[in-house]
């Protein structure tokens, strides 16, 4: 400073300081930053010293306790000896004792991901995003596959934890691939292994999976989900980019499931076109695929009971009533469940999700409820026999108007469905609801019978007559305002 300028007053003066500072600074060689000392001294006493060993203990007995549930706890215990504005100091004190003499924290170590090495996969549920099909809600799962170097990720609909949706969704995700990784790490499946009728089961089957694309698998510990980190965080990344999307869409209702699947599709290839370079690198280390998938449907060999019903996958199945006593193969996929005789498919249903469900098509049985109409009052699953909810509201008027013949009546309204089509029946009774026809015993198989058969189609329900009105009476009101205002 003193060589460039003529003294130091003049020196100081033009870095905007005090002479003495700047003759301060000339005799110390150290830097501003460097002249600063880190107080280590209390301004004012510390008001939890008196129960500081109380919180200690509390602490370690429950790490997890927050600052917050700590300090209400002690402004509880001790009324008036802690304000509200001394929260942050608690907070301070508790994050040094957690840094100094805490507990030790899981130390997570950054992997390094090998192209064409690891494939991971897992379920994600989706109801929080609000989707709907047809106006209805759509409660659904994602099965997500992701290959850790390139992010390639792939995602296929399904609606439980089953192996049959396991096995579609990898497989669909491989064939699109064209290639195969060294490994497949997934989480313990537990729900998969429950919604199978035995753990030895599900085990076999996944592994002759992997056997059969040359896979060696992987299982993460329980309650271990970072060791899945990959397929975790795009859970979190596809679903976010999913939301951004449907609102873009400025909708989340769609005409039908392939419409919804079209559109994750679309999603799912904007997202890995900016991966096609490192996926590039990482095919050249896949292996390649066998000749053919391996298929995904589990078969059952079961016998069609008294009822004719037959139990699959622990829910309940009506078929054709000339089945009774045959055993039949089921065949069970992602969302149907097939039924198979003497080698030809003999119904195709879709498949129930959960445990302890039933359907029972009366179309099924029909036959010889109608001959043993006693048996429909207290039937199981009466329930089922009411296609729409006109015909329910067709049998409550028949126990009204003829309880003694109600069930004989409506067994017959409802053969009729099943031979002349249940969406014309449904129809008539909407007709015969709306013209007041349902009560009095107008209705019966005959009286819907002879409306099927009538030449002229029916109105459609949603026709609507509206009365003419006279233009003359708008004429009266104007000319009748116009004299109120002279």
């Amino acid at each position: 400073m003193s060589k460039t300028e003529k003294n130091q007053e003049v020196a100081a003066a033009k870095a905007g300081m005090d002479p003495k500072t700047a003759r301060g600074y000339l005799r110390d060689s150290r830097l501003p930053s460097e002249r600063k000392t880190k107080r280590t001294w209390r301004t004012r006493p510390d008001p939890f010293t008196k129960v500081w060993g109380e919180v200690c203990e509390q602490i370690q007995t429950n790490p997890g306790l927050e600052a917050k549930t700590l300090f209400a706890a002690l402004q509880r215990k001790y009324p008036g000896d802690f304000g509200d504005g001394q929260l942050r100091t608690l907070q301070r004190r508790l994050k040094h004792w957690r840094a100094t003499e805490g507990p030790e924290r899981e130390v997570f170590f950054q992997q390094q991901h090998v192209a064409g090495r690891l494939g991971q996969s897992d379920f994600t549920h989706m109801n929080q995003l609000g989707i709907t099909i047809g106006g209805q809600s759509f409660p659904h799962l994602l099965y997500h596959f992701v290959l850790t170097y390139s992010n390639w990720e792939h995602v296929s609909l399904c609606y439980s934890e089953s192996f049959e949706s396991l096995s579609e969704g990898l497989q669909n995700a491989l064939w699109e691939l064209g290639g195969v990784p060294l490994e497949h790490r997934t989480d313990r499946m537990s729900t998969a292994v429950n919604n199978t009728s035995e753990e030895r089961e599900f085990t076999g089957r996944y592994e002759a999976l992997l056997r059969h694309y040359k896979m060696t698998g992987q299982k993460i510990q329980t309650g271990r989900p970072n060791e899945n980190g990959d397929v975790e965080q795009r859970h979190y990344r596809f679903k976010r980019a999913l939301d951004q999307a449907l609102l873009l869409r400025n909708g989340r209702d769609f005409g039908s499931t392939r419409e919804y699947q079209q559109f994750l599709g679309s999603l799912r290839a904007q997202l890995n076109a900016g991966r096609r370079e490192r996926l590039r690198t990482e095919m050249q280390y896949l292996r390649p695929l066998p000749e053919r998938r391996l298929e995904s449907v589990k078969r059952e060999r079961v016998r069609v009971d008294s009822g004719s019903l037959i139990y699959v996958d622990r829910n309940a199945y009506s078929v054709h009533s000339r089945l009774i006593g045959e055993q039949v193969e089921a065949r069970l996929g992602v969302d149907m469940v097939e039924v198979w005789y003497a080698g030809r498919k003999v119904e195709e249903l879709p498949r129930l999700r959960g445990r302890g469900k039933h359907r029972v098509d009366y179309r099924h049985i029909i036959d010889w409820l109608v001959r043993k109409p006693g048996a429909f009052e207290n039937y199981r699953y009466r329930e089922e026999l009411f296609p729409t909810s006109r015909f329910r509201m067709a049998w409550d008027a028949l126990r009204e108007t003829a309880p003694g013949r109600a069930n004989k009546t409506y067994l017959e309204v409802l053969e009729l469905a099943a031979k002349e089509g249940e969406a014309r029946v449904d129809d008539a009774l909407r007709w015969l609801l709306e013209s007041g026809e349902m009560g009095a015993g107008k209705l019966n198989a005959e009286a819907v019978r002879a409306i099927l058969h009538q030449h002229g189609a029916l109105p459609p329900a949603t026709k609507i007559q509206v009365a003419e009105v006279s233009l003359a009476s708008f004429d009266e009101l104007l000319s009748d305002g116009s004299e109120a205002v002279q």
